[in-house]
């Protein structure tokens, strides 16, 4: 039986029988530049999402020396440690960003990934925290996040059915979001498995979403049928762009697409009462017919 409960985030209760709940993943898709990060606010707002989404990692803590000393040609620096402090925001960055997202009108969080990141996310009272397909194992830290008292958004990605019960186990499940995920960039559609949507739903008693790295739109709009309560993608300016992640976003314009097409989907699947609508009505007079009678000789 699905019964997926609602979880408040601000002003949106996400779940069953709700609007679904569309954030745009900026991540790391800004390269460092909060310009082109609040270009990427804008787009998230023109197409009508509800919140976009940012990373933060406190770069000595998550990495070993040897991580960041690795070679690595970037527009930063010739390290992966030159990279990774250069696609770091940091309180400056962040202020602007949340003053720029309150005049948008446009919820915003942050994936942490460790509890430094998550004290300073917290300095900015964000709606909700997103936990990352990477942190699902993580026990002292899903206790950090536990501790917020906030709504979270758990991603799935790479993880067994077991270890996402002992997440849940972990957290609060009447404050906890699961998203099925597929942990490639980009993901194959021959491997997205969005039947698993269905899976989580009647193993939990808490709201499944989707979080897609796939290129296009057609398997978004489909994880809505399944019942997905939360779509998120990456967005991006440019797929060409600089960047890890751009080739598995969406630029704009496809964005726009995507929140049209799952709200005509939503607007179609209805109720799922059978009745005969209003409209029927006159169509049912005009073209139904009793079966005639057979004439007795």
């Amino acid at each position: 039986m699905i019964k997926n409960q609602a979880v408040q985030i601000k002003d949106h209760q996400v779940g069953a029988g709700n609007p679904c709940f569309i954030i745009a993943e900026i991540g790391i898709n800004h390269n460092g530049n909060v310009e082109t990060a609040l270009q990427l606010i804008d787009a998230a707002v023109d197409a009508g999402c509800q919140a976009v989404k940012f990373q933060k990692r406190t770069i000595g803590l998550v990495y070993t020396p040897e991580e960041l000393d690795q070679p690595r040609e970037n527009p930063f620096g010739k390290t992966n440690g030159d990279l990774k402090h250069g696609l770091e925001f940091d309180t400056k960055e962040y202020k602007v960003i949340d003053d720029y997202c309150r005049d948008k009108g446009i919820l915003w969080f942050v994936s942490c990934w460790d509890k430094n990141s998550i004290d300073f996310i917290e300095n900015f009272n964000p709606p909700c925290h997103k936990i990352a397909s990477a942190c699902l194992t993580h026990d002292s830290l899903l206790k950090h996040f536990r501790d917020t008292g906030r709504p979270l958004i758990l991603s799935t990605g790479m993880s067994t059915m077991e270890q996402i019960h002992h997440a849940v186990e972990l957290l609060d499940p009447d404050n906890l979001i699961l998203l099925h995920t597929t942990s490639t960039y980009p993901s194959q559609v021959d491997i997205l498995n969005l039947r698993v949507i269905e899976t989580l739903q009647n193993k939990f008693d808490c709201p499944i979403g989707y979080s897609g790295h796939e290129v296009g739109l057609q398997t978004s709009v489909a994880a809505v049928t399944l019942g997905a309560c939360i779509i998120e993608r990456h967005l991006t300016l440019d797929r060409s762009l600089w960047g890890s992640d751009q080739a598995a976003s969406i630029e704009p314009h496809g964005f726009t697409r995507l929140v049209r097409d799952i709200r005509t989907v939503e607007n179609a699947l209805g109720n799922g009462v059978k009745q005969v609508h209003a409209d029927e009505i006159p169509v049912m007079q005009k073209l139904r017919r009793e079966p005639l009678e057979p004439k007795i000789i």
